[in-house]
C-alpha cells in the first residue's frame, strides 16, 4: 500500500499554506490512506551547509519521512515570484530521498501574479530526482481565508482534489 506525506513549509503559525496542508491531510485520512504530517516548523533544520547539516536530527527525520513515502504534498507559502527558501533548504537537506516520489504542490502567495512560481521547484525535482510531478496544483490568496477557517469552497475542493489526485497517481504507479 502506498504511503502518503504531507509537508508544511511556513515558518508562519498563522499561515494559509499549513492550513491548505491541515485540509489536504484530513482529506487524505478521511480516505483511509497511509499518511503522515510534518510541519518544518516542529524540526529544527539547519541551514545546508553540505557538511555537517545532515547529521542534524531534524534534518535526519525529515530525510528519513521523505524516504518512507511515495507521493508527497508540499505546501508552501510563495514569497518574490518563488516558494519559500524553508522549501528550497528542506530539499537540500534532504536530497536523494525524494528519488521517483510522486509531488504536488499547495501554494499560498499575497497576489495571483505568482502563479507559476512553483515550476521552477517542481522542475527540479523532475530533473534531479526523477519526481512524478502531479500537474494539478492549488494556488490560493489570503482572500481564500478567514482567520482559521476556509471561505472560499472552491478552493478546499481543489485541495481536496489534488489530495485525491496524489492517491490516485499513487495507486497507478506504485499498484
Amino acid at each position: 500500500m502506498a504511503r502518503y506525506l504531507v509537508i508544511s513549509t511556513s515558518g508562519n503559525p498563522e499561515s494559509n499554506s499549513r492550513r491548505m496542508a491541515r485540509i489536504a491531510f484530513q482529506a487524505l485520512e478521511k480516505v483511509g490512506v497511509k499518511c503522515e504530517w510534518l510541519d518544518l516548523r516542529e524540526l529544527d533544520l539547519p541551514l545546508c551547509d553540505a557538511d555537517a547539516c545532515y547529521a542534524a536530527p531534524g534534518a535526519r527525520k525529515l530525510s528519513s519521512a521523505i524516504k518512507r513515502a511515495d507521493g508527497i504534498l508540499v505546501a508552501t507559502p510563495v514569497y518574490n515570484y518563488d516558494v519559500s527558501a524553508t522549501a528550497k533548504n528542506m530539499v537540500e537537506l534532504s536530497g536523494s530521498a525524494w528519488e521517483d516520489k510522486i509531488v504536488g504542490f499547495l501554494c499560498a502567495a499575497g497576489g495571483m501574479s505568482s502563479y507559476m512560481s512553483v515550476m521552477a521547484f517542481a522542475n527540479s525535482l523532475m530533473l534531479d530526482f526523477r519526481c512524478v510531478i502531479i500537474p494539478r496544483f492549488v494556488y490560493s490568496t489570503g482572500s481564500a481565508f478567514d482567520g482559521d477557517a476556509p471561505k472560499d469552497v472552491k478552493i478546499v475542493a481543489r485541495i481536496e482534489q489534488v489530495a485525491a489526485e496524489l492517491v490516485r497517481f499513487g495507486q497507478g504507479l506504485r499498484g
